[in-house]
């Protein structure tokens, strides 16, 4: 993992290196509640939104799914703890097998979020902006979030492999668990080696290690969810 640039020091922009350009901003139309499916400007993958009933602000939180899986997979990662915590939950499709980190580099993925962002933002209030993902999902919400955390506050990382900001912005917080029995992505050599790092770099970090394989169990979320609450 890189270190925190440096205050003096220009970092580059664009979606090469990972950047974000989209903002919260006054709602230009209302958008509906419940599940919604949202069109990417440049003609992708579709992504799905979830929206509780009511009016916002809200917090906004980026689901990202694990190697090979879909949107649906993303949402459903808090799904059911939307509507009690007023999260409007923003699930996109990668471009490829994975994330495009993950295959290769920044680029077309960090594309399609900055436009699906700019549509939400469009659309609905937004308060707090957080990523979360699983797996490889949950690498890359670590990836974007610390190279854009002059926009997201918060990252919810289960089961991580690792995280790779190009160019570090601010000092989001994160939440970080991992199954001890993870044949998948093992502990020992994922979360007990990446959750130390970011404390040394002055990350925020919340570990929580769960007796279970590759997976995030129902009280991780909930854990999870009240952290990001909190």
């Amino acid at each position: 993992m890189t270190e925190p640039a440096s205050p003096h020091r220009q970092p580059e922009e664009g979606p090469r290196h990972g950047r974000l350009s989209a903002r919260p901003a006054a709602p230009t139309t209302r958008g509906a509640t419940g599940l919604v499916p949202v069109t990417a400007p440049d003609g992708g993958p579709p992504a799905l939104a979830y929206a509780p009933p009511g009016d916002g602000p809200y917090r906004l939180v980026v689901l990202l799914h694990g190697a090979g899986g879909t949107a649906q997979q993303g949402l459903d990662l808090l799904l059911p703890l939307a509507d009690a915590h007023r999260l409007l939950l923003l699930a996109p499709k990668a471009t490829a097998s994975s994330w495009d980190l993950i295959v290769e580099a920044f680029g077309t993925d960090v594309t399609r979020i900055d436009g699906l962002l700019g549509t939400v933002f469009g659309a609905y209030p937004v308060a707090e902006v957080a990523f979360g993902g699983f797996s490889d999902g949950a690498s890359y919400a670590l990836s974007l979030g610390l190279t854009n955390g002059d926009l997201v506050d918060a990252v919810l990382a289960f089961s991580p492999g690792f995280a790779a900001p190009l160019v570090p912005h601010g000092r989001p917080r994160a939440f970080v668990s991992h199954g001890t029995d993870d044949r998948v992505l093992p502990v020992d050599v994922c979360s007990r080696r990446l959750v130390p790092r970011l404390h040394a770099l002055g990350y925020p970090v919340e570990y929580a290690e769960f007796a279970g394989g590759h997976e995030v169990p129902a009280e991780i979320r909930q854990r999870a969810v009240a952290w990001l609450a909190g």
